[in-house]
């Protein structure tokens, strides 16, 4: 479980093909300096489990070909910045929100709207996925916890939302320098997922069961 507060921006220094997989190695002194074989570390929202912690501040982590097709990692090439954020504590704050690192779906950046102070991004929004958004609600955008300023219907794309970046999210995520066309992996809150199954309405959706490899 994760909140959604992003630690580090980590690099991706290595990345080996499978046949039905990919091992990614992720430098993230931050994030590594407390990890162990086992741990679980969100790679711009993806729940990755670390296979071996380097000696330079990097760790290896192994990825599924449901999570490369399913996600946006399967884009991820070497040089790239990632997003990254440890499991979260039970004796830490809560600063975000609930996190699973379980990927429902990508989006891709239709529009940035810069003002003085913040930042407008409008991001696609899956079709079988806009029912889960609500306004002022929570989503989680490359494992960047946000909430949702705005919703609405674009000619040609689609549903839509939009998240206002302040200039520390800017600064210290992937979001900040992500150019309008990128794709971008999606979490819905999950407590509206459970209130509809809860509800009796629940209608699924053609997604990974987990969308993580933890």
């Amino acid at each position: 479980m994760f909140t959604g507060i992003v630690e580090e921006l980590g690099e991706v220094i290595a990345k080996e093909d499978l046949a039905d997989a990919a091992r990614f190695t992720v430098r993230g002194p931050l994030v590594t300096s407390d990890a162990n074989h086992g741990d679980s570390i969100a790679v711009n929202g993806v729940c990755l489990t670390v296979v071996d912690v380097l000696a330079d501040g990097s760790f290896t982590a192994d990825v599924m070909q449901e999570t490369l097709n399913r996600s946006s990692l399967g884009q991820l090439v070497v040089g790239g910045r990632v997003n990254l954020e440890r499991a979260a504590a039970l004796n830490s704050r809560l600063g975000g929100h609930l996190v699973q690192g379980h990927v429902d779906g990508t989006g891709r950046i239709l529009s940035r709207t810069p003002s003085e102070n913040w930042e407008v991004v409008r991001i696609s929004l899956p079709a079988q996925l806009a029912r889960y958004v609500v306004e002022k609600g929570s989503i989680t955008v490359d494992g960047i916890s946000l909430t949702v300023s705005a919703l609405g219907e674009e000619a040609g794309s689609g549903d839509f939302f939009e998240v206002s970046l302040i200039p520390t999210t800017r600064e210290l995520t992937t979001l900040g320098t992500a150019r309008v066309g990128t794709s971008v992996n999606l979490e819905v809150d999950v407590i509206a997922k459970y209130v509809e199954r809860l509800s009796g309405s629940y209608r699924g959706f053609d997604l990974p069961k987990h969308g993580s490899d933890d």
